[in-house]
């Protein structure tokens, strides 16, 4: 079928009324921005948003075009047509989301299961990724230096010092 096709994806949102979403993406051998429209079938309040992002960014109509969109934004998405479903506002919803998707510091990630682990560590990578200074980034800078300030007396800890004392 011809040359690879080649889409970027550019915004990517979810429509309540008919639940749809909805990706505009640039097709790049035409130079044209287009808008795809997904409907979501099948999908209920007691869906599990992670598994359905994983079946439309599968999916072999849609593949190609969801390549540049992160599981994440979709089950993103997915969560907040789940929240419209239960009757909740948009604010609402993205704040439930939000919660979810914030790492507690204080939490003690030995204690949790497979699958809420591997969702920890694919927010903390996206934070990572989209905190990550790159090459092409305006305000890049290569090697870095930093002066720490010397005026304070650094503070020696008791167990820097030798000794031959018996412990």
């Amino acid at each position: 079928a011809g040359a690879a096709m080649t889409f970027s994806a550019q915004k990517c949102g979810v429509c309540f009324q008919p639940p749809s979403i909805i990706l505009i993406y640039r097709d790049d051998r035409q130079d044209k921005t287009r808008q795809r429209i997904m409907p979501i079938r099948n999908f209920s309040k007691f869906s599990d948003c992670s598994r359905a992002a994983e079946e439309l960014k599968n999916n072999p109509r849609h593949k190609a075009y969801l390549e540049g969109v992160s599981l994440r934004q979709l089950q993103k998405l997915y969560s907040l047509l789940r929240g419209h479903l239960k009757g909740q506002s948009l604010a609402e919803s993205l704040r439930k989301f939000q919660q979810e998707e914030t790492i507690d510091p204080e939490e003690d990630m030995n204690k949790l299961d497979d699958k809420e682990l591997a969702k920890r560590k694919s927010i903390m990578d996206e934070l990572f990724e989209k905190n990550r200074k790159k090459k092409d980034d305006p305000d890049f800078v290569y090697n870095v230096e930093v002066e720490f300030p010397q005026d304070e007396q650094l503070e020696s800890c008791g167990w820097d010092i030798e000794s031959d004392e018996e412990i």
